[in-house]
């Protein structure tokens, strides 16, 4: 599934601002630029069960004690654009474990390559018997 196509209700997603750092002289100490924001994947509704539960493996260790995963942006110097940008990342989080991993199947090999494999040991072995002293 793409990024754009995960939809979440807004009451669930929470935005708080602050100052950005970086560049952007006066601006920066009077525009609250930076978005900050807090979604709880564990109470939410929006999204199945099985992707809640690979989304938890793999970005649980970015949620706080709370349970909520905090996403921030100040890369841009209005606060829409960081909006949008925060948005965009965790979308794209929950795309990234939207589609459940294949399953890997048991193969065996070929008998081709376990005949390589044996002649490969096999020549590597006469090289390394050609190198002994002979007597």
């Amino acid at each position: 599934m793409r990024a754009a196509d995960i939809s979440l209700p807004q009451d669930e997603l929470h935005f708080t601002f602050a100052r950005s750092s970086g560049k952007g002289g006066q601006n920066v100490n009077k525009v609250n630029s930076k978005a900050v924001l807090k979604w709880n994947p564990t109470t939410t509704n929006a999204i199945p069960e099985g992707v809640r539960q690979r989304f938890l493996t793999q970005f649980g260790s970015r949620l706080n004690e709370e349970g909520d995963l905090v996403v921030m942006s100040d890369a841009h110097r209005d606060q829409g654009r960081n909006v949008a940008e925060c948005l965009t990342k965790l979308k794209e989080m929950l795309a990234s474990v939207w589609k459940p991993p294949k399953v890997r199947k048991a193969t065996k090999p070929t008998f081709g390559s376990k005949m390589r494999r044996l002649k490969s040991k096999k020549e590597h072995s006469e090289k390394k018997a050609n190198r002994r002293e002979k007597f």
